[in-house]
């Protein structure tokens, strides 16, 4: 499932199929692992899929999508739950699966700190668990909240079965008045094994892997349930405190084991990359002998002040990472092979197969990339897997690289069905008929049905009620199908004419089986609610190739409000002039995205749509943040020259936190230019704008840094 054209060699039409192809496959993996209990793939598969998009961003930055793994964490919140928002995000790790890969995260933090490589530099190094991040809240040294990490800003309020896990105390003597204790709850080998001979003796379905039974007892409505599970806690983070806990991270763990949590014996404090990767060894060597499930080892700065430094990127912190075990395979028969019509009208292959357990996971599809990958050719038109192709009925390898998206790695030509016939790829849309076509260079074979073709409108509007964009309560993924099917929806603006156009509409709706009168007001109202809603919401929820969560919230803070994008776009629609410099000015925003977006807003057929649902909205301005105290929140800054005292990475990611926009140009929307030795000809700009420019010095005296 990893496998596919290769990444040096790619075009930019073959990196924005294979973007697509991995987004869905993590966003379904994602979905079954963290929100149903379910995981349809292996850790190893998983982390070697986000890996692949990950390094296809890097390579093509401007494809990154709306809908991209890199941009996620965890899943959404399980229906019977109340929310908990977290006060400071639960997020996900960074992964490393070689010796190289953790070099390399040395060197990157030596660089963002502008430490020598010879600098002592310490980490911490302690066993992944494999089971449920858990967020617990202490005031006044009593337990009086716990929560699921969720979609790592939302999670599931779990406080009464939390209260039922041995390991997590009620109370804490000596502990900060505010105090969330993280970690992780799981399930040892031997308790899984006795509860699933109970679950057999009841008549109960058995739990596939500890994983999954922690997890699903964890998240039980009736906490009495959860009470004669035999769930265990290891703490290892924390997230709002109202007192530091240490200075460093080994003594901040050592801290929570005084009060009474927890801690996994194996973490160690380690010096410098060749013992990490020691302290590694060793804990592999042990993974079979500790009675529960690991499947790496986190290594994490030791010293706190340089994590604060370090920070985090959108969804993962720069001062840790997580070195995996390697993956796993199984042989199974493909069953069949099925084509999915995709938002882009993308035509991809999924494997049919017989259930097999791999590596403590059920798999019973896989990914099989294009057509090419079935006739055994890889992107550069050189055979794969020796020229094999795929056929239904063979005997496969699935292999599974990060507890996510199976893939078929080879295939027994030994085992092979004389009747087996090599797959026909389809030239036409399984779906509406139109034909498919395949272009020049590009990998994947797309339906020309456009809005016409269901799967394409059906998952266009999919995402516009997605949880990132309108989030509407009572219209998600099942409702859309249902009421395209009928003809009640065409485009996002037909949502908010469901209660005015049909004049029965209340009634029609009512009588539908699985609705009623109650329910369908419900669901009008909850439209309705969502009339007034921000515009990065917006803008995300329009679908713009190119234009994902994290720059829809860049766009709208920097034009503030509806009408004044809107000029923007106008003026922009030739790609030339000031409003596209305004537009590329936007720290984050390239030329493909540029375009892009100005081009969705140049077409007729689409403006048209996106005015028609604007009448319906009223589409709420976003400021910069009002953060107290900073002096420079809502200001633009540029840095340019060589700074001395901070790397330029660590400088950007300050001043953004502080509120500023940081640009990469100066122009007359510029508030302050940072110019160290080696400023040219942004400080002569500024001059002629008469734009306020500091040295390092001055700025960091601002900013309130020694």
């Amino acid at each position: 499932m990893t496998d596919g054209p290769d990444i040096e060699t790619m075009d930019q039409a073959t990196a924005r199929d294979e973007l697509a192809r991995l987004a869905n496959l993590l966003t379904d993996a994602n979905r079954a692992y963290h929100t149903a209990d379910m995981p349809v793939m292996s850790d190893a598969e998983f982390d070697a899929l986000k890996r692949r998009n990950a390094e296809i961003e890097a390579r093509f930055p401007e494809l990154v999508r709306s809908d991209s793994p890199s941009l996620q964490v965890g899943g959404p919140v399980a229906e019977g739950f109340s929310k908990v928002t977290h006060s400071i995000r639960m997020l996900s790790l960074g992964n490393a699966f070689s010796d190289d890969d953790v070099r390399e995260f040395d060197r990157s933090i030596r660089k963002y700190l502008g430490l020598a490589e010879d600098a002592e530099l310490a980490y911490t190094a302690e066993p992944k668990i494999d089971g449920l991040s858990l967020s617990l809240r202490y005031e006044r040294g009593k337990l009086v909240q716990a929560a699921t990490r969720g979609d790592g800003t939302v999670g599931e309020n779990v406080t009464a079965n939390a209260g039922t896990v041995e390991d997590i105390p009620e109370s804490l003597v000596d502990a900060p008045d505010v105090l969330e204790v993280r970690g992780e709850v799981y399930m040892s080998h031997a308790d899984f094994a006795a509860l699933n001979v109970r679950q057999a003796e009841r008549g109960q379905k058995a739990f596939a892997n500890p994983r999954n039974a922690a997890a699903g007892s964890l998240r039980q409505l009736d906490s009495s349930v959860t009470r004669q599970r035999p769930l265990r806690f290891f703490a290892y983070a924390w997230g709002e405190v109202s007192a530091p806990l240490a200075d460093t991270q080994s003594d901040a763990i050592a801290r929570l084991a005084t009060l009474g949590f927890a801690t996994n014996p194996l973490t160690r404090r380690c010096t410098g990359v060749d013992d990490l990767l020691e302290h590694y060894k060793s804990i592999e060597a042990q993974r079979a002998t500790l009675g529960y499930d690991i499947d790496g080892v986190v290594y994490k700065v030791d010293d706190l002040a340089y994590q604060d430094r370090l920070g985090f990127r959108s969804t993962t912190p720069r001062w840790a990472i997580a070195h995996k075990f390697p993956a796993e395979l199984a042989w199974t028969r493909l069953e069949g092979i099925d084509i999915q019509v995709g938002r882009t009208g993308a035509l991809s292959p999924v494997a049919r197969l017989k259930p097999v357990t791999v590596g403590g996971v059920v798999v019973s599809n896989a990914t099989l990339h294009n057509e090419d990958y079935i006739a055994g050719r890889g992107g550069d038109g050189q055979p794969i897997r020796e020229g094999r192709d795929i056929r239904v009925g063979d005997w496969v390898q699935v292999y599974r690289a990060g507890d996510v998206i199976p893939k078929i790695a080879d295939v027994d030509l030994a085992r092979r069905p004389v009747d087996a016939e090599p797959f026909s790829f389809p030239d036409s849309c399984p779906i509406c008929g139109s034909a498919a076509i395949r272009e020049a260079g590009d990998s994947v074979r797309r339906c020309t049905g456009g809005m016409i073709c269901a799967a394409q409108a059906v998952e266009k509007l999919k995402h516009f009620v997605s949880r990132a964009a309108f989030d509407i309560e009572g219209l998600g993924a099942k409702q859309v199908e249902q009421f395209h099917a009928d003809g009640w929806i065409r485009e996002p603006a037909d949502i908010f004419r469901m209660r005015d156009r049909f004049s029965g509409g209340l009634r029609q709706l009512g009588n539908r089986d699985g609705w009623g009168e109650r329910s369908a007001n419900n669901l009008f109202e909850a439209i309705d609610h969502k009339r007034k809603i921000p515009m990065n919401r917006v803008l995300f929820a329009l679908g713009i190739r190119h234009v994902g969560e994290a720059a829809s919230a860049l766009i709208a803070r920097h034009y503030g409000s509806w009408d004044a994008f809107l000029k923007g776009m106008e003026g922009a629609a030739e790609c030339e002039g000031a409003d596209w410099e305004d537009l590329l000015s936007i720290d984050g925003v390239g030329e493909v995205m540029a375009t892009s977006l100005v081009t969705a807003f140049a077409q007729p057929a689409e403006r048209e749509m996106i005015d028609r649902l604007a009448a319906q909205l009223e589409i709420e301005d976003v400021e910069a943040p009002s953060l107290d105290g900073s002096p420079v929140a809502g200001k633009t800054v540029v840095f340019t020259g060589t700074l001395e005292r901070m790397t330029r990475a660590e400088a950007k990611a300050r001043a953004e936190a502080l509120g500023a926009k940081v640009s990469g140009s100066v122009s007359k929307k510029t508030d302050i230019l940072v110019a160290g030795p080696g400023a040219g000809s942004k400080a002569r700009k500024a001059a002629e704008l008469d734009i306020e420019v500091l040295d390092e010095d001055a700025w960091l005296e601002l900013i309130g840094s020694s």
